[in-house]
């Protein structure tokens, strides 16, 4: 097994004496590619987004913002105008006791009589 190693070592010293020479049009793309990333780097950032192009990116863009808009208004609707077979807001936050019921309005139909 020493020899083993003294070959290896030695292997290992000619390595070392002999390096190989990096060619020429590797060197200038390193150094090329090595500018474009520095020249890069010195570009100004770019300015930073306003809350409201954030909060929008964040829900999910434009298509998002008009689902959750057409909800709303379904929901304000659905809440100024309930069906009936839901109870109204405003009897829950204010009841009332009694309750009227006006069985006859008396309108007065005689102006559309014609007049002669």
């Amino acid at each position: 097994m020493a020899e083993n190693d003294m070959e290896l070592d030695q292997l290992f010293a000619q390595a070392r004496q002999t390096r190989p020479e990096l060619p020429d049009d590797l060197s200038v793309r390193i150094l090329t590619d090595a500018e474009a990333v520095r020249l890069d780097r010195l570009k100004p950032a770019a300015p930073p987004r306003s809350v409201w192009a954030r909060i929008l990116d964040g829900i999910g863009g434009w298509q998002s913002m008009s689902g959750l808009v057409a909800a709303s208004a379904a929901g304000v609707w659905i809440g100024v105008s309930a069906p009936d077979f839901l109870p109204d807001p405003a009897t829950i936050i204010y009841p009332q006791e009694t309750s009227f019921v006006v069985a006859d309005l008396g309108l007065d139909t005689t102006f559309l009589e014609d007049a002669e």
